[in-house]
């Protein structure tokens, strides 16, 4: 029986004649994924779901989903699936990560322009039989200095587009080199330094506990009067109440949002300020744009319902089905290294090298190196997959080395992480035990033996007495539970490493206590 496929949303013609010409029972139905019940009813019948942003695929959803074995999102956002409860039923979630670039790019620069000139108050004004031309005073591009807060896919192609336009542009990125900046035609700077220096902010990057909020009233205290920013990646980058206040205030000459932090924006305390600019997130609302992710989609998703291929996947390795047994513990542990060195490490990223030893280096490695990648880049970049991370890390000009070499050490099988920045290099490496589950046995050249759970203290110190006995007071006394206590030194009275998983998150202010302990170097609070 040929697989079935519902298209919840409004996806093109082209690719619906995709899904009929490659044999799926297709059944599409643009309207349907309005409306929650009706979905609900229908979705046990599919073996695939295509969708856009109005489709949510709720936990409910998906436990209705008796058959379902793919979603794919027409898109890059999937803020509207609950990824994690379809990894629990094995469903795969798929997403078309680069179908958008160009059109977002494009965005921010058209509404750049339309601040800079005023051009909706003053096509309002002129329509309306006014012709003020006095009133709107412009101001130009030319020469001015464009600030980037986010330098990859569709910030670099800002720019592209700016240096086109005679923008001297300076980045604000903490996984772009000082090489790849090169190649941009862009100069790498601190925050703070763009923010004293840019004409025009822009927003290129994703919504994460590091960057909520990232221009805020003190950011923009910072910036030079009469700046201008825009925003077309992800509401919540900016506090949107300090830019009123600053609009208002005449701190700011202008601001350009097309994302909000409440979608859709009936009201926001943005809406009649003086010089703002809205569109209602029409960043990738092209009809080339759509077009292509809606055919990426389809293609995707016929690949996987009848051969059985994954590409673009959220929550799966490109792995094939007789690799998979062997693999998946090693996937696991190469994205956990990657993410353990990936949260400590605060400065561009230059090269990641990956060290195969023993029995591992014989299998896919590509797979693992992709998993180690993800887990690198996923704590700042957040959308990061599997299939995207390689592409990501060369667009960033970060080199990645993978050495394959027999058994060495201790150990019949394992991965090393080393991560090479501007200022240091860090690795970490770790094996899988008979049990199937990985564990972290070296860290910073320090042997030790931990499994990595939800919430881990790391902490890096001089080896002196009493240090153990007041981090875990510490820890009581905030009401934080110790699941385990890994420890490892390089001899008595030397560097030493505390791995300490943790039942909940670390309070800031405990973090804080312990970081000012005079023989503590770093205290870290990572997820996994």
């Amino acid at each position: 029986m040929a697989p079935k496929v519902l298209i919840s949303d409004k996806l093109s013609p082209a690719a619906v004649q995709i899904f009929k010409d490659r044999g799926i029972d297709v059944d599409f139905q643009p309207d349907l994924g309005k409306d929650k019940e009706k979905l609900l009813a229908a979705i046990g019948d599919y073996d695939g779901l295509a969708i856009r942003s109005a489709t949510k695929v709720t936990e409910k959803i998906i436990a209705a989903a008796d058959n379902l074995k793919v979603i794919g999102r027409a898109g890059i956002g999937v803020d509207n699936v609950d990824i994690p409860h379809a990894t629990a039923r094995g469903i795969i979630v798929m997403n078309t990560p680069f179908g958008n670039a160009i059109t977002t790019a494009e965005h921010a620069i058209a509404m750049m322009f339309s601040a800079a000139r005023q051009i909706p108050a003053a096509d309002a004004s002129t329509q309306a039989g006014k012709w003020e031309k006095s009133r709107f005073m412009g101001k130009e591009i030319t020469a001015k200095t464009l600030g980037l807060i986010g330098c990859g896919n569709i910030g670099s192609i800002v720019a592209d587009r700016a240096i086109g336009l005679k923008m001297k542009v300076v980045a604000f990125d903490p996984f772009l080199t000082p090489e790849r900046a090169v190649v941009l035609g862009v100069e790498k700077v601190e925050l703070d330094e763009l923010l004293r220096r840019a004409d025009f902010l822009t927003l290129h990057t994703p919504l994460t506990d590091k960057t909520r909020n990232i221009i805020d009233a003190a950011a923009i205290e910072k910036m030079k009067p009469g700046a201008f920013i825009i925003n077309c990646a992800r509401g919540g980058l900016v506090d949107e109440a300090a830019v009123r206040a600053a609009l208002d205030e005449g701190k700011l000459g202008g601001a350009a949002f097309d994302v909000f932090v409440q979608e859709p924006a009936k009201e926001n305390t943005l809406f009649g300020a003086p010089n703002f600019v809205s569109t209602p997130h029409l960043g990738a609302s092209t009809s080339e744009a759509q077009e292509n992710v809606a055919l990426q989609v389809a293609e995707q998703m016929c690949d996987f319902l009848l051969e059985g291929a994954v590409s673009n996947a959220l929550n799966m390795p490109s792995i094939s089905a007789e690799e998979a047994p062997k693999l998946t513990p090693f996937v696991q542990l190469a994205e956990q290294l990657g993410s353990f060195a990936g949260q400590l490490t605060e400065s561009g990223i230059k090269k990641v090298r990956l060290e195969y030893a023993g029995a591992v280096a014989d299998l896919n490695t590509k797979a693992l190196t992709s998993a180690a990648l993800t887990g690198v880049l996923t704590p700042l970049l957040q959308t990061v997959n599997m299939v995207s991370a390689p592409v990501v890390a060369r667009e960033r000009g970060i080199e990645v080395e993978e050495i394959r070499r027999e058994k060495k050490g201790a150990y019949e099988t394992y991965i090393r992480l080393t991560l090479v920045t501007e200022h240091q290099e860090r690795s970490v490496a770790g094996t899988v035990f008979a049990d199937g589950k990985p564990r972290i046995i070296q860290v910073k050249g320090i042997n030790m033996e931990a499994e990595l759970g939800a919430h881990m203290l790391y902490v890096t110190n001089e080896d002196k007495p009493g240090f153990i006995g007041h981090l875990g007071m510490e820890l009581g006394s905030a009401g934080v539970n110790i699941a385990t206590f890994n420890l490892g030194r390089i001899a008595a009275g030397q560097d030493a490493i505390c791995l300490v998983e943790v039942d909940g998150k670390v309070p800031q202010e405990v973090m804080d206590r312990l970081a000012a302990v005079s023989h503590v170097k770093q205290v870290k609070s990572l997820s996994f």
